[in-house]
């Protein structure tokens, strides 16, 4: 299992305050959810014992992958509260351990997929027909210095408005997670019953088969329908959220926030 890079308790409570400082003076009664988080924690996900790498199926490609079941639990990425999303966690695989091997391997993906592995999280509004539409989205992260790690990544606070910044939210948004390249996330030969995901794709839903075309959902007002679901497999992320925290009308950030 791959080392844990989190947010000390610390950190996430400077994270709340700041954040409820920031859009809310008087916002004292302001929680941390983490949404996507159930009994078994976020891993590092590696190819099942006995398992060639070349039959391993824990890379996500050219996507927007949503976690519909974890632990039995339904909808765990579902909003239930309004507030602010102010860090992800994903979980990383390593692939290989032998340094050389590596080395081939993510140029061989990096050439295969159009790039390094990336992800964004993504906040989506449930429509008709199993669509859902992006109502914000982070900057991209790059998870090359990161592969064998879980990795909690804080969204810059105000007025740092960059490439990452809060997300709000509002009760019945859900969170996924856009891969525009690839991303080793993926844990499978779980419970059927207890864990299943949906992409942000309508044909050709084959686990080992990549998307025919791009289907990751990278912009604002992007509707997709999530027709493929893939049982007993986990993507490994959650979302930390600030509740009870009111969306300021100040708050202008028109290239990622609805």
């Amino acid at each position: 299992m791959g080392t844990m890079k989190r947010l000390p308790l610390v950190l996430a409570a400077l994270l709340v305050a700041a954040v409820a400082v920031a859009v809310a003076p008087s916002a004292a009664s302001a929680q941390i959810v983490e949404l996507g988080q159930t009994s078994t924690p976020i891993v590092a996900p590696s190819c099942p014992k006995n398992t060639p790498l070349s039959s391993c199926s824990i890379v996500l490609v050219h996507t927007t992958a949503v976690q519909s079941t974890a632990d039995g639990v339904i909808n765990p990425m579902r909003v239930k509260k309004a507030g602010w999303i102010v860090a992800f966690t994903v979980g990383l695989s390593r692939l290989v351990s032998n340094a050389k091997t590596e080395l081939s391997l993510l140029h061989g993906l990096d050439q295969r997929y159009g790039g390094t592995p990336q992800v964004a999280l993504t906040v989506l509004k449930p429509g008709p027909g199993n669509s859902f539409t992006v109502v914000s989205q982070s900057g991209t992260l790059h998870l090359i210095p990161f592969l064998g790690q879980v990795l909690q990544q804080p969204l810059s606070l105000p007025p740092a408005f960059k490439t990452m910044a809060p997300l709000a939210v509002k009760p019945g948004y859900v969170i996924g997670l856009t891969v525009p390249t690839w991303a080793p996330i993926l844990s499978y030969n779980l419970s059927p019953s207890k864990f299943l995901y949906r992409q942000s794709r309508k044909a050709n839903c084959k686990t080992k088969t990549p998307p025919a075309t791009d289907t990751a959902q990278t912009k604002v007002g992007q509707s997709e329908q999530y027709l493929c679901s893939y049982s007993g497999t986990r993507v490994q992320y959650s979302a930390t959220e600030v509740v009870n925290v009111p969306y300021p009308k100040s708050y202008v950030h028109t290239r990622r926030q609805p």
